[in-house]
């Protein structure tokens, strides 16, 4: 009998990368699986890989109603929702210097407003008990160039675990983090950089990580798996850098 049997599992962002992979994992598991994305395309591709089991929603991780229509998804497929991984999210990498409002607003709307809302819109469904886990990452720890928008939002997710695991532990939810460090998805495709360029950022990262190399999907969602399952019952408000040795440097 899979760790997650009679479950029901909400993923953001559940359609590449590691929210994919994550979905994968929970489904071996034995849990029902709804993923959120925002590209028809992807969610074509990962439901036909998932089977028809699994529910898609197409939604704005940055829209704060979207949120609650989310929810009301949620609802009407699961009637409640054990786990909630919040996996949605952006990098945009520059210096400070070009940076404008619309580009840090966005980072913080995907990043922060979209799953604190998000959260919010599902109080009234979680079971009891259950449990959410947010993606936050290793650049809210490190001091890493062109990342002070990115590493502000996680920090400030990071935050939200500690605050939150302590305000919904009544009501037997649990929250707690995982934080990876450079990880090999397509969210690194996604940052406008030419082939060449990056290269040379991907060489320059794996550079800083002691393990000296990229972490995989697989290596975050078994943690999240972990984070899913009754095995970490006592377990509230705690991060956990999967990096490879990068925030030890």
């Amino acid at each position: 009998m899979g760790r997650l049997a009679g479950k029901c599992a909400l993923i953001t962002g559940g359609t590449t990368g590691i929210g994919l992979e994550t979905a994968r994992q929970f489904l071996r598991e034995g849990a029902r699986v709804m993923i959120t994305g925002n590209n028809q395309v992807n969610m074509e591709t990962a439901q036909r890989e998932l089977g028809s089991d699994v529910s898609a929603v197409i939604s704005d991780a940055a829209d704060a109603n979207a949120q609650k229509q989310v929810a009301a998804k949620v609802r009407e497929q699961f009637g409640t929702l054990d786990v909630l991984f919040v996996n949605a999210g952006m990098v945009d990498m520059r210096p400070i210097e070009q940076f404008d409002e619309e580009a840090f607003d966005r980072s913080f709307a995907i990043n922060l407003k979209g799953p604190y809302f998000l959260i919010q819109s599902l109080l009234p469904v979680f079971a009891n008990p259950a449990s959410i886990i947010m993606n936050a990452s290793v650049n809210a720890h490190i001091g890493m160039p062109n990342t002070s928008v990115y590493a502000a939002t996680k920090a400030a997710l990071a935050s939200l675990v500690r605050t939150l695991s302590g305000e919904l532990i009544g009501r037997g939810i649990r929250v707690n983090a995982v934080s990876p460090g450079p990880v090999a998805t397509p969210l690194y495709g996604k940052l406008g950089f030419s082939e060449a360029e990056l290269k040379n950022v991907a060489a320059s990262i794996q550079g800083q990580v002691p393990a000296k190399r990229f972490g995989t999907p697989s290596e975050i969602a078994s943690a999240v798996v972990f984070f899913a399952s009754d095995e970490s019952a006592f377990t509230v408000g705690s991060e956990l850098l999967i990096d490879g040795g990068m925030s030890n440097i």
